[in-house]
């Protein structure tokens, strides 16, 4: 909240389970303004990066996604044989590929926001037996494990797609395959397979976050929970049996907005004059039309806002200035223009907008982008059925008052 008080005058003539339990990792993101890219509205992922994209940071950057190791393994219950019928009884990659939706609270308001989460990729290490006696020989290791599958890992079996990612010792070889669809991917052996074993899991996810400028400051939580095994979201088969039979998401979006006002040096005090000074009545009598002044300020925002204010003395609703010697009062109009960027609730520019004292005269308003020191005006006026009793005839004086308007990020 950001409260600035004005005096204003007019002088006359003088802002690793076990498989029952969960595995859970926590995602982050963060938007904070940055007044270097001021139009990048967006949520950045602050999650530390583990596993694919740790180790491929460019090919993640390229397609937006980010990745996990989390410590799920699979042990296959028996052994694979070879030419299996079934893709169910051999290596099978099944993820939740299509986007979900979750909802995030925010901690202390509990206001509701969306997020969307695709897993969009997936991969581990495979552990077996030396390859060399499985397939009963070969040029080398490279070849044995080729002959094993048929096909060597690195390759991944429609719809899964290409990674660039595989290597290999006699016993193991890594891989990491795209999922851009919810079917299987499944690999055939070629030879049996006495036992097998996924050592990890690696997953790659994207995400969809909500337009942060609709937002409050404050930490949004929430949380996504997939089910791993046969016939789960996380689906490899029903050879290979899962240590945590869950993988829970937990969502922390942290919202850090700005609001920030600069006046001027001197621009707390503003001295109201009519338009081309007061040369006319002081030389021939004539009246003023009205009293003005423009003060400028600066604003950088993020998020709606409100804008309320106060004053003494008051009259008829309105802010007033005051001739204490003469006990007089005149009204005073209070407006505000923002710049370009922030409107109103509605999308309207603002633009000579009145404000108005008193509780339920607030004026909202909204940034379509972060609006950094952008220049903004409040416009303060004695109205002109007040000049008349103001300027009279042989009567001077001293008017004042005091106005404080405050911009509250807390709506």
């Amino acid at each position: 909240m950001i409260v600035i008080r004005w005096l204003c005058g007019a002088l006359l003539l003088g802002l690793s389970a076990e498989r029952t339990s969960a595995e859970q990792v926590e995602i982050t993101a963060l938007f904070k303004p940055d007044s270097a890219q001021p139009q990048r509205n967006r949520f950045i992922n602050t999650t530390p990066l583990s596993g694919y994209c740790a180790n491929n940071p460019g090919q993640c950057a390229d397609n937006e996604m980010f990745s996990l190791r989390v410590p799920i393994q699979f042990e296959s219950r028996g052994p694979i044989r070879a030419n299996h019928d079934s893709p169910r009884q051999g290596a099978m990659l099944k993820v939740p590929a299509q986007w979900r939706e979750l909802t995030v609270y925010h901690e202390h308001t509990g206001k509701p926001e969306k997020v969307k989460v695709r897993i969009a990729g997936i991969g581990s290490e495979y552990i077996t037996e030396d390859v060399m006696k499985l397939v009963g020989g070969a040029a080398d290791y490279r070849v044995a494990h080729n002959l094993l599958w048929g096909l060597s890992w690195v390759y991944a079996p429609s719809p899964c797609q290409y990674s660039g990612v595989g290597w290999f010792i006699p016993t193991a070889y890594s891989f990491f395959w795209k999922t851009p669809s919810q079917e299987a991917c499944a690999k055939q052996a070629k030879f049996d397979i006495p036992w097998l074993r996924l050592g990890y899991l690696d997953f790659a996810y994207e995400l969809e976050t909500p337009d942060p400028l609709g937002m409050s400051s404050g930490r949004y939580l929430g949380s996504l929970t997939y089910t791993v095994g046969p016939n789960g979201d996380f689906d490899f088969g029903d050879v290979m049996l899962p240590s945590s039979s869950t993988l829970a998401l937990s969502f922390n979006l942290d919202v850090q907005h700005t609001l920030k006002v600069d006046i001027p040096p001197g621009g707390d005090k503003v001295r109201l004059v009519p338009e081309g000074g007061w040369q006319s009545w002081l030389h021939s009598g004539r009246r003023p039309v009205r009293l003005i002044r423009d003060q400028t300020f600066n604003i950088s925002a993020s998020s709606r806002f409100k804008m309320l204010m106060s004053c003494g003395p008051g009259l008829n609703g309105e802010c007033a200035l005051e001739n204490r010697e003469e006990n007089r009062r005149v009204e005073l109009y209070i407006s505000v223009s923002m710049p370009n960027g922030i409107t109103d609730l509605s999308g309207q520019p603002v633009r000579d907008l009145r404000l108005r004292p008193g509780t339920g005269n607030e004026q909202y308003f909204k940034p379509g982008f972060y609006v950094d020191q952008a220049p903004g005006t409040l416009h303060f006026e004695v109205p002109p059925h007040s000049m008349v009793s103001m300027l009279r005839p042989g009567a001077g004086g001293t008017y004042s008052g005091v106005v404080i308007v405050i911009w509250d990020s807390e709506v």
